[in-house]
Formats: structure tokens, sequence, C-alpha cells
């Protein structure tokens, strides 16, 4: 059978030219929000930070900004955001996407859910018509302290489900300023950092445009993992996915689901780069159940890859 085709994803000078943004937020209109809202104060820790028009609600740790908006509606995803702390980094931002020909608004006061200094904001599309938010430093009292046998630290990344990666790349890593770490020998998968962490953005071909693949949350170590395992058993919550070690990233994970049946993955050791000091070129893992577990061992119906061992298409 013939092996399936290389793909390069290339990326133009301007990637690379955020060095200090993370993910700041995600939106999801799901079918039931007080199912929804139970199961993330239940599992993961949250309390309510505001209640939303038609019934939605906004969620998060402490008194910082929030994580996650919950919204009626069929199972799809909202919005997602980042914190940009580079310097002018919105400024630069705005910048490269009109130059690109994107369309740029202000960002709705309501997100950005700092008390304290000025805070600047952005909204745009991505290529699949999602919006996304872009906002300076906002406080952030509760993370990165947590009591990680009972929540985690932080919100880590996001990895949105499309049809096309190239757009994708051409608008984060081209136009934004992220910059790829890893992507798929097939170009069907692409890892994209922004700041030290392997990646705070992955874009993966699902077959549909528009909406979540999956989105993780942060874990201290390797004994904070083995405590979560565990305590989704006793939560009784199913685990979709692992536990096991990825590839691209080299970080420990594992998935459940959230009622409405968005993919949540726990992660822990995530690998780092440093680019003030070396410099990359990005790696192409060949396109196979192995390369997204190295650990093996069964691989969900929802996350597929073009080739098995040996290049045998899958």
């Amino acid at each position: 059978m013939q092996r399936p085709q290389r793909v390069i994803l290339e990326q133009s000078a301007a990637a690379g030219t955020l060095r200090d943004t993370a993910v700041s937020h995600i939106g999801f209109h799901v079918p039931d929000v007080v199912a929804a809202e139970i199961f993330y104060v239940r599992v993961l820790g949250m309390h309510r930070h505001a209640e939303l028009a038609d019934g939605g609600v906004r969620l998060g740790w402490g008194a910082g900004h929030h994580v996650i908006d919950l919204m009626p509606g069929e199972q799809r995803l909202a919005h997602y955001g980042f914190e940009v702390g580079d310097a002018a980094g919105i400024a630069g931002i705005a910048e490269r996407l009109t130059a690109g020909g994107y369309v740029v608004r202000p960002l709705d006061p309501s997100y950005i859910d700092a008390p304290l200094g000025h805070v600047e904001g952005l909204s745009t599309i991505d290529p699949d018509g999602t919006i996304v938010h872009f906002h300076s430093r906002v406080q952030r009292q509760g993370e990165n302290a947590a009591d990680t046998g009972r929540r985690p630290i932080k919100f880590q990344h996001t990895t949105i489900g499309t049809v096309a990666v190239e757009p994708f790349v051409e608008f984060f890593a081209s136009t934004i300023g992220f910059q790829l770490s890893d992507q798929l020998a097939d170009g069907r998968f692409c890892w994209l950092r922004s700041n030290k962490d392997h990646h705070t953005l992955a874009v993966v071909n699902v077959g549909s445009a528009g909406d979540i693949d999956h989105y993780s949350y942060d874990l201290a170590e390797w004994e904070d993992f083995k405590a979560w395992c565990d305590r989704l058993t006793e939560l009784d919550v199913e685990v979709q996915w692992g536990p096991g070690r990825h590839g691209p990233g080299n970080n420990l994970f594992v998935f459940f689901d959230d009622p409405a049946g968005n993919h949540i993955e726990l992660s822990a050791e995530m690998e780092k780069f440093w680019d003030d000091s070396v410099v990359y070129q990005p790696r192409r893992w060949d396109p196979t159940p192995h390369a997204v577990n190295m650990w093996g061992g069964q691989t969900p119906s929802w996350r597929r890859t073009s080739e098995r061992k040996g290049g045998v298409p899958a």
C-alpha cells in the first residue's frame, strides 16, 4: 500500500515573535449547563465567578481571571483566549493581523476579569470562523499554587479540530507569532508554542471544522498525576484514554470527558523549549499511534493517525 504523503508545514519569519503568551480561557456551548457546572466544580475544583446571559455561567479558581464559560446550546466551541505577556504584544498582534487582512475588533470588557491595572485586548476570527481573544496580563490569584490533589495547577493548552491544518499555521505562527514545535509528518497534526512550554496550542485534522479536539490542565509532577488517576476512579469519572506519554511534548496524559462530551486532558511534565538560548527546527514525527502515545496501548476512536507501524496506512 502507498505510504501517505509527507508534508512540511511552513512558517514565516514572524513565527516566534511571542515568547510569553499562555492560554487564558475557553468557552463552550453545552446542552445542560447545570450538569456541566456541577461536573467542573466536583471534579476540577472550580467555582462560579459570574452568571452569564441566557443561563450561562463563568467558572474559575480563586479570585482571579476566569477559566471557562458554559453557555446553553448544542455542544460546540464558542471561543478561546490567550494571555499575552510579551512587551507591546497586543499592539504587535493587531498590526500583524491587520497587515494580513484579518478582522480585528475590540475585546468585550466582560472577558477581562482584572480588577487592577490597564488591560488591553482584541478579538479576531480563526481560519474556521471561531472567535479568538487576546488580552494583556490579568490577575490570576489561586493559580499555580493549587492543592494538586484536589484541582489542577492551571489551564495548560487548547487543541483545535479542523479539516485543514495549514491555514492555522499561517494564522497562528506566521501572523500571530506562535512557533512550530512539532508536527506529524503527514501534516495532519501540529503543536505550537508561545512560551517555554512545548505547546500552548495544537491543531489536528479531525475531518470537521470549527470545534475543540481537547483542552488540557496542568499537573505539577508524576506523584500528582498518579493521585489524579486514582481520584478520577473515586469520583466515578471514566478514563477515556491513558495513562500514557505523548511523543510530541513528552508529557504524561490521561483523558476523560465532561458531560457534554468535551475531551479533557490532565497533563504533567511537559517538555520545555529555551528559545532565548537555542535555535530549534520543528520535528516531524511518523504519523502512527506510537507517536501520540509512546507507551502504546489502545488508541481511542477519536484519535486517528494516517499510518500504523512501518508506514502502513491505518
